[in-house]
């Protein structure tokens, strides 16, 4: 056959090949990558060199049908970020203008679209300098990206980039950082034809006012209550390039955890995007003050205990009843401290026995002479002696294996 034939056929083939199709299928750092896009905030996507990303990146722009402009920022010179310097007749008089590259025209052009900077860790400090400003201000030269564009971004870790650099703080404190790893079933599944649709988050209009107000309380509260987290920009280089707490860094939190809020994500999703922007420690303080934000109020289940709902999780419902048994401290008299034996029996009804033991400790160390034993604590007797059966038959256990 003619050899423009066989072209051809291979043509239809690689055309075949290319062919996927799309399903809903729950994945949590593409939740975490799209919810981020939703809040306008720029995201770098940390991965091993064939991981994903880019494919990730392609798929994501297909899905929300915005035009993808890939700029691999390695291989471009700082003026090409900060804009060209162009002549014009009278420099004196009216300057010298500073010429955006032609894929910035065509961004401002369409008025939407995603931008992928990619291989960011190879950009070399001069490049990573010339970027700020269009991070962060989303401006090249003297043109500003439409509000209907969304920046995102792809490195590799320095050990296995080519050539790689560490990325500088102040270029990483602009970013969400999220890990990007590979999930064996959703690789199988889509070099099988069929990759997870990515969709932008479905936020509740009604929710809206609360997100913020949620959001605005919970880091409020955190930052008044450890005033060093405000900002902390660590000493090993490396870290600096990654996710470090700034006011920077906690206002896109707060916006996080407003979309996260309205959208009802889950907690996971939002653990991967406050702690890509702030560190795991800073991020995990958050999140377990979030976690207690949730919790319901010791006077309010004083006041009802038969109609008590403890949280499922055991360190959650730990410290719901601790918090019973402080409120019963602070302010003391028998009626409070029978409610509070009723709430221990309700934990003790609904979840482990294990979990009422402190608490049945601490309040009674509470009792005083003129207060009747109530029944009450028959039944925690029983449990709380279990407990502690089980706690020296463990010991026993764990001395004889040790000799």
């Amino acid at each position: 056959m003619p050899t423009h034939t066989q072209l051809d056929l291979a043509a239809d083939l690689l055309a075949l090949l290319r062919e996927t199709t799309t399903e809903p299928r729950a994945d949590e750092q593409l939740e975490a990558l799209t919810l981020a896009v939703a809040a306008d905030l720029p995201v770098l996507l940390w991965g091993e060199p064939g991981i994903g990303k880019t494919a990730a990146l392609n798929q994501l722009a297909a899905s929300l049908d915005l035009p993808l402009t890939t700029v691999i920022a390695s291989v471009h010179e700082p003026s090409d970020f900060s804009g060209l310097p162009v002549v014009g007749d009278d420099p004196a008089v009216q300057g010298v203008p500073l010429a955006p590259p032609d894929w910035a025209v065509r961004l401002v052009r369409e008025g939407r679209g995603l931008l992928f900077l990619d291989e960011l860790s190879t950009a070399p400090p001069a490049v990573q300098a010339a970027l700020l400003r269009l991070v962060l201000e989303r401006r090249i030269g003297a043109l500003r990206l439409p509000p209907g564009v969304r920046i995102v971004a792809a490195a590799n870790p320095r050990a296995s980039a080519a050539d790689g650099w560490e990325l500088s703080p102040p270029l990483a404190n602009r970013f969400v950082h999220l890990r990007w790893v590979h999930d064996h079933e959703v690789v199988v599944r889509g070099l099988g034809g069929t990759w997870p649709r990515a969709a932008l988050p479905r936020l509740d209009a009604e929710r809206l006012p609360h997100a913020v107000e949620f959001a605005r309380r919970a880091v409020c509260a955190l930052l008044t209550a450890r005033p060093d987290l405000v900002h902390r920009l660590p000493n090993d280089e490396a870290r600096r390039g990654g996710p470090w707490p700034s006011p920077r860094s906690w206002e896109m939190t707060l916006h996080l955890v407003a979309f996260a809020t309205a959208a009802g994500s889950s907690r996971d999703v939002l653990s991967l995007l406050v702690r890509g922007t702030v560190g795991d420690g800073p991020g995990l303080e958050l999140l377990a003050a979030l976690d207690r934000m949730d919790l319901p109020d010791p006077e309010t289940l004083l006041a009802d205990p038969a109609a008590a709902v403890l949280p499922e999780r055991g360190d959650l419902r730990q410290a719901v009843l601790d918090g019973v048994v402080a409120a019963v401290r602070n302010r003391p008299d028998r009626a409070r401290w029978d409610a509070a034996w009723a709430v221990l029996v309700r934990a003790l009804d609904t979840g482990a026995p294990d979990l009422v033991v402190v608490p049945a400790t601490g309040l009674a160390a509470l009792r005083r002479e003129e207060w009747d034993v109530p029944e009450a604590i028959e039944r925690l007797a029983g449990a709380v002696d279990l407990s502690r059966r089980a706690d020296r038959a463990a010991a026993r256990v764990t001395a004889k294996a040790g000799r």
